[in-house]
């Protein structure tokens, strides 16, 4: 059985050091063509084939409830770094696609980004790195 005042304080643990990485992170995202949630909203479009995503799948990836992807993703089609078009396999879904301007923005700051995020991670050895992931995916059920 869980210790469970051991779980609390690893819960606690996690918590922080995730809320205190994005604001040492933060600062990646000053001055750039996107923000950190349009960040994470290309991550997943660029990444996908064709660089064209469900929003289904998009909303599964973010932090933040549906409508507000759904609210995010507007502003991002009209300030022109994604394209939306209905999904031809699901009626009541839609397809987006990272426009020029959107695979531009994302490419700009990730390079800064990822080195932010290997500089951030360097307390961990290689060794460290691949538990944590494999824990967290635990964690995420994966």
């Amino acid at each position: 059985m869980t210790d469970r005042k051991l779980a609390l304080e690893a819960w606690e643990s996690l918590f922080r050091a995730q809320h205190e990485l994005f604001a040492a992170m933060a600062a990646d995202f000053e001055d750039t063509p996107i923000t950190q949630a349009e960040y994470d909203v290309l991550l997943t479009v660029t990444r996908a084939p064709e660089m064209t995503a469900r929003l289904r799948d998009v909303t599964g990836n973010m932090l933040i409830s549906q409508p507000s992807v759904s609210r995010l993703v507007d502003r991002m089609v009209a300030r022109g770094l994604l394209a939306k078009c209905p999904d031809p396999e699901d009626g009541r879904g839609a397809l987006l696609r990272a426009t020029e301007a959107g695979a531009r923005g994302f490419r700009e700051v990730a390079t800064v980004h990822g080195r932010s995020i290997a500089e951030q991670m360097g307390s961990l050895d290689d060794d460290e790195l691949r538990t944590l992931k494999q824990l967290t995916n635990k964690l995420r059920g994966l």
